[in-house]
């Protein structure tokens, strides 16, 4: 059975920032015709940046849809047109102040497929060097370091509900104790 669904027509109902809001109506496999809300979002990137000592550098800033203060590894939306490792490269000097080396590409994450096209590209590296941050005008982070093991105990422990931290964490373990990173 073909599950594809095709989309018949699109109405943008808000042009943002960051994001755009579409309502769609979609041909389904079976003929029938069913809206779909859609938010367009330019994708971004985030990175596991492990010390010489296996420390992973993570962020802990407000985020408000959620009304908390998360911990989470680095990351940052997509420019556009701009070349995702350039921007994980970029977003690891902005928010951390760090510069990587040995980075190893981990996949890409769908947050939340139902009704958001964003993709998430992750990677890691080990941090080579440190510097001055250059936060965004409206970024308010605080930088820590947490052994691996921790944040893995801590991602198990459900004490860092961010998905793209948890799979960063959780591979970047994996690549560590299998000697790959």
């Amino acid at each position: 059975m073909d599950l594809t669904e095709k989309t018949l027509e699109s109405q943008r109902l808000f042009t943002g920032r960051i994001i755009n809001l579409c309502l769609d109506k979609a041909l389904l496999p079976d003929g029938s015709v069913a809206n779909r809300e859609l938010v367009q979002h330019p994708g971004g990137v985030s990175v596991a940046a492990l010390t010489e000592n296996n420390e992973i550098y993570m962020v802990r800033q407000f985020r408000y849809p959620y009304q908390q203060v998360l911990l989470e590894l680095p990351a940052g939306k997509l420019e556009k047109g701009e070349d995702p490792f350039e921007a994980v490269k970029r977003e690891q000097k902005e928010e951390t102040g760090t510069i990587g080396q040995s980075y190893q590409y981990l996949g890409d994450i769908y947050p939340t497929p139902g009704y958001v096209n964003e993709i998430i590209r992750l990677w890691a590296c080990r941090v080579t060097g440190k510097g001055a941050m250059h936060l965004d005008e409206d970024e308010f982070l605080e930088v820590e370091k947490i052994p691996l093991e921790q944040a893995v105990s801590m991602v198990l422990q459900n004490e860092i509900p961010d998905a793209k931290t948890q799979i960063g964490i959780l591979k970047t373990y994996y690549l560590v104790q299998k000697g790959r990173l």
